[in-house]
């Protein structure tokens, strides 16, 4: 996976840039009506337990109905781990055990967005994060629900805004951990020239049942991102990285991440 990601990054810049800065805000609009197919590569770094590398596919369909807008996105986590690392797509790992590859759990959210505003987007519905995982090392093995909520404006000079979940376990394995997961994601994108932008998307996650010491992942960082065409083909990508200047001890110190999004506008 970590070939790959140097392969996109070439590629990145290779390409020639999209010129269409409606594009770049339909892009930097989690809750655009425009179909869109990103592959997230993450590559976690200094867990208790060791490293991981998790894919995540996220799928984005909106569908207008009448005066809104259902925009339906999933999180599908294809990962390889070291040992019980804890993240966003794992807010429980199970203690003990060796590596694992496979499937984890499966996010999916449903955000209902009003068609016409005015200078501020959102967004809110429920989540279901589903037990798909093929090992108890890559899920938190509960069936877990909520709420979900995305605000932002888009002022001429890109966007910023701020998303949020909160999960409860209501069934899945009696003898693994209940989730009681918050999730808060302030994000900022700066445009450039040539399709270019700077970008923080910071994940910031609690864990309310855990002790006080344990319950916080907070980072910082950020990186920049380029939108491209591929013949016909518009793509938006991505290079991050962040530090977790507070995590729990099964938590990683580093997150490196690159998107590489397919693009279908109407």
């Amino acid at each position: 996976m970590k070939k790959v990601a140097i392969f996109l990054i070439a590629v990145v810049l290779s390409m020639n840039a999209w010129s269409g800065d409606d594009l770049r805000s339909a892009v930097q609009n989690p809750i655009s009506s425009m179909i869109s197919l990103p592959f997230k590569l993450n590559l976690d770094y200094g867990a208790e337990n060791g490293d991981a590398t998790i894919l995540n596919v996220q799928p984005v369909i909106p569908v207008t109905v009448g005066k809104w807008n259902l925009v339906n996105r999933a999180i599908i986590p294809l990962a390889h781990v070291d040992g019980a690392i804890q993240g966003a797509n794992n807010p429980s790992p199970q203690p003990g055990g060796g590596s694992a590859s496979g499937l984890g759990d499966i996010n999916y959210s449903l955000y209902f967005s009003p068609v016409d505003y005015d200078k501020v987007i959102w967004g809110v519905g429920p989540s279901l994060n589903m037990d798909t995982a093929t090992d108890d090392a890559l899920g938190s093995g509960k069936w877990s629900a909520g709420l979900t909520a995305v605000g932002l404006t888009q002022p001429g000079w890109g966007t910023m805004g701020v998303l949020g979940r909160q999960l409860w376990s209501f069934a899945g394995d009696s003898d693994r951990e209940d989730v009681n997961q918050f999730l808060l994601e302030p994000f900022l994108n700066y445009n450039l020239e040539g399709g270019w932008f700077l970008i923080t998307d910071m994940i910031i996650t609690a864990n309310w049942d855990a002790p006080s010491s344990q319950r916080w992942t907070v980072p910082i960082g950020g990186g920049a991102g380029r939108i491209f065409k591929i013949g016909n083909q518009a793509i938006n990508s991505r290079l991050e990285a962040y530090y977790n200047v507070e995590a729990p001890d099964a938590a990683p110190d580093w997150n490196i991440a690159f998107t590489f999004q397919f693009l279908f506008p109407k």
